[in-house]
């Protein structure tokens, strides 16, 4: 059966929610990330400050000596969460096949729905006219018989674009003189690779596919395949309580002595992710702490032991393994959670044998507090340590790449 696949990308998303919360902004070229004199990247920018050559993940130095008139702000993440859910909303009214690419990008498979609604076309349209009127953004829909034909399609006509590559010959008379770049999967290294071997366009790939075999190996026969149209990957929902993994870190704008704003930082990680498995309804066994020194050596540390839900006692394993790191300047600590279960199959402890009554009561009030947190938010109920350490480490922290 032929797929249907449809790709959103919103136009400059951090961007255009700041727009729309303050449309002063509109015309600017607005520029999201790190403040010119600190650490950092650009998360993204408006398509304004892009005439002046600024793009995402370049260095904020140089993005202010290309456009030092431009307006410089630090992202909003918990405005962007919020604008993004109310976008995947939108989405999942298509269908449930929805992979979530990040929170402004995903793959929509329509193969089994566009019937319902009156066609693929209809379903593209839909999403921009949805979006425009329900969020006040917009968007670039592409539509696809594949994942990266839809993609490509959306980067057509950007921004508020929409446009159909319906066939691989459609694709290949699309792409066939373009640089190698184009290609999913080919990045810096690989169209480098390419290059010296005099392979620049896709037609080039095409015609020398023993050389590309040769060069890239297994990796080659990946890219013969798309640049001659052929993708037979599937959207696969993304769920992250079933991932191996989940993880959060921060890089901060200047290198940190101070272990105990390192622990403030930790406290405030080890919330978010407890909050995420506490709303998915699952626990975890193993605790891992990174760690980036100022010279960009890394390491990890790792604890396992009864399956764990609450804040505090992810924190607490953190901060014991903190503490007997090397000390030396750090840029950058995280944690990441794995050895998911959904039940908390732990040793008996002797409230339990007395009945239980301490257990239940904070099992009981822990439920409270996720009803609460469900409805309200996350940031409904804080400790008060929490509260001290997010006072002393808001500040630092520099934005995610959009």
């Amino acid at each position: 059966m032929n797929k249907t696949i449809i790709h959103v990308d919103m136009d400059a998303f951090y961007a255009a929610v700041e727009v729309l919360d303050n449309p002063e902004l509109r015309g600017k070229p607005l520029i999201i990330g790190a403040m010119p004199h600190e650490r950092g990247v650009v998360s993204t920018c408006s398509y304004e400050a892009r005439k002046f050559g600024v793009r995402s993940a370049m260095n904020i130095k140089e993005a202010y000596r290309l456009c030092p008139h431009g307006i410089y702000m630090h992202p909003n993440p918990h405005k962007y969460k919020a604008a993004s859910d109310r976008i995947h909303e939108i989405w999942l009214t298509y269908t449930d096949l929805v992979e979530f690419i990040s929170l402004d990008e995903g793959f929509l498979d329509v193969t089994g729905s566009t019937a319902q609604f009156g066609g693929a076309a209809k379903v593209g349209h839909l999403i921009k006219e949805r979006t425009k009127a329900e969020t006040g953004l917009t968007c670039s829909v592409g539509l696809g018989y594949s994942m990266s034909s839809a993609k490509l399609a959306s980067e057509e006509n950007k921004p508020d674009g929409y446009f159909e590559i319906p066939t691989p010959d459609a694709l290949k008379a699309l792409i066939m003189d373009r640089s190698v770049r184009v290609i999913y999967g080919v990045g810096p290294k690989t169209a480098q690779i390419l290059n010296n071997a005099g392979i620049t366009t896709v037609r080039a790939i095409l015609s020398n596919k023993q050389t590309v075999l040769g060069l890239l190996g297994n990796h080659g026969k990946q890219v013969i395949d798309l640049a001659d149209g052929v993708d037979n990957r599937s959207v696969t929902p993304y769920f992250e309580s079933k991932a191996k993994s989940l993880g959060r870190e921060h890089t901060f704008q200047q290198d940190i002595t101070d272990y105990d704003y390192l622990k403030d930082a930790l406290r405030l990680i080890a919330r978010e992710l407890s909050l995420k498995i506490r709303f998915d309804g699952i626990y975890v066994r193993t605790v891992t702490l990174k760690v980036k020194y100022a010279d960009m050596k890394q390491i990890t540390r790792s604890i396992s032991g009864d399956p764990m839900q609450n804040a505090n006692d992810i924190y607490g394993i953190a901060a014991v393994m903190l503490n007997k790191v090397e000390k030396r300047p750090i840029r950058l600590i995280g944690i990441t959670l794995s050895g998911f279960s959904d039940a908390d199959y732990r040793q008996m402890t002797l409230d339990d044998l007395d009945g239980g009554n301490k257990s239940k009561r904070k099992e009981s009030l822990d439920n409270a507090l996720l009803t609460l947190q469900r409805r309200y938010g996350g940031d409904i109920v804080k400790t008060g340590n929490e509260l001290i350490a997010e006072k002393r480490f808001e500040s630092n922290i520099s934005g995610d790449i959009e």
